[in-house]
């Protein structure tokens, strides 16, 4: 029985799909260019924790699946996470002097 080969793009597809809570939002774009192949994966944004997985790991683990099969197809594959539109954005930290210390404004100068 022969088995049907799938391409990077419908791979990542199935996977993703299989993650997700709103599989229907999962949109794959792919570019070929001089570098390779570029898989872009968008979806709906209360699954990007899903993808992202805990530190990245499961992006992580992703991205070295669609590599090997890329691999067994002679291609260099990589693949780009599109942050959703509202997306979160990065937290602004304040800096604050360690106990004991004053800042600039305190020495009055």
């Amino acid at each position: 029985m022969a088995e049907k080969k799938l391409s990077d793009q419908e791979f990542l597809e199935h996977i993703i799909k299989a993650l997700v809570d709103h599989p229907e939002d999962v949109k794959v774009d792919r570019k070929v260019d001089e570098m390779g192949v570029l898989l872009s994966l968008k979806v709906n944004s209360e699954d990007m924790g899903q993808i992202i997985g805990k530190e990245g790991s499961t992006a992580r683990a992703i991205r070295n699946l669609v590599r090997i099969v890329g691999l067994k197809n002679h291609a260099r594959v990589n693949l780009k996470i599109e942050e959703p539109e509202g997306g979160r954005t990065a937290p602004v930290r304040e800096e604050k002097a360690p106990a004991g210390e004053k800042g600039i404004e305190d020495l009055k100068l």
